[in-house]
């Protein structure tokens, strides 16, 4: 499996573009697969730098629906006119920053007729499997950080209901590939015990060194080999590296690592 980063907070090459948002492009097997859409169109652009042609893309996933994931999806659709954009049915809710900033989805997009909603657990295939874990129970809670979505009862913390995990069977192994992992990353570690977890840690704003160590100590539990970028955080990663070692790696737009 090939995996290359079109878009990331960072950039590993001077000619490839950074923004806050994530978008990943997956070769699998016979699959093409472009996992989120950054916050712009830009990762377009870089996707052409790095010679990854969108165009031949079989199919899209959308982790969640934050801007900075799908905010490039209109961009997207209009380069490939055949990829089916696998949505979860809760990610067109209106999700917020504190009650003043919108940070969802563009509504028009709800109505193309290239999306698929779904939800729960998803087979697309014998090697490609959609989860949104609502049913699991939780190891750690899960923190919102601020985050909030807009009910008919009014603003209420974001539960993240509208984030799903694609798992990728392939050569024996699982994959499992995240967008921020606002569930927790360590609830979703241990709900799939993968032997590869790729994705933001939604750990921006733990300023605590305790709560980084537990985290690090469950994750090492684990066999996984760990790759983290986006909403991880620069010090909080700088910080879990000098704990889980060689067992974790961060990606920048402009990577690119066979797994």
């Amino acid at each position: 499996m090939r995996l290359s980063v079109l878009m990331e907070n960072t950039s590993a090459q001077e000619s490839i573009c950074a923004e806050h948002g994530l978008s990943l492009y997956i070769e699998s097997g016979e699959h093409r697969i472009l996992f989120d859409m950054g916050q712009t169109d830009a990762f377009l652009q870089n996707a052409r730098l790095m010679g990854v042609a969108l165009e031949k893309a079989d199919l899209a996933v959308l982790s969640h629906g934050h801007y900075d994931h799908g905010g490039g999806m209109a961009g997207f659709l209009a380069l490939n006119d055949h990829a089916p954009v696998y949505v979860h049915a809760l990610a067109f809710g209106h999700h917020g920053h504190g009650e003043e900033k919108y940070i969802g989805l563009d509504a028009s997009l709800r109505q193309s007729g290239r999306l698929r909603f779904v939800q729960g657990d998803v087979q697309l295939d014998d090697h490609l499997s959609l989860h949104d874990c609502n049913d699991r129970a939780c190891h750690q809670p899960i923190c919102a950080h601020g985050l909030t979505i807009r009910t008919p009862d009014g603003w209420q913390e974001e539960t993240f209901r509208h984030e799903q995990y694609l798992l990728i069977r392939e050569g024996g192994r699982r994959i499992l590939i995240s967008g921020c992992s606002h569930k927790g990353v360590v609830n979703i570690a241990r709900w799939f015990e993968p032997d590869v977890l790729i994705g933001g840690f939604h750990l921006m704003k733990v300023e605590d060194e305790r709560e980084l160590d537990l985290i690090a100590d469950d994750l090492l539990k684990l066999p996984t080999q760990y790759y983290t970028a986006h909403c991880t955080g620069l010090a909080q990663y700088d910080y879990l590296k000098k704990r889980m070692q060689d067992r974790l790696a961060y990606l920048s737009a402009g990577n690119a690592l066979s797994i």
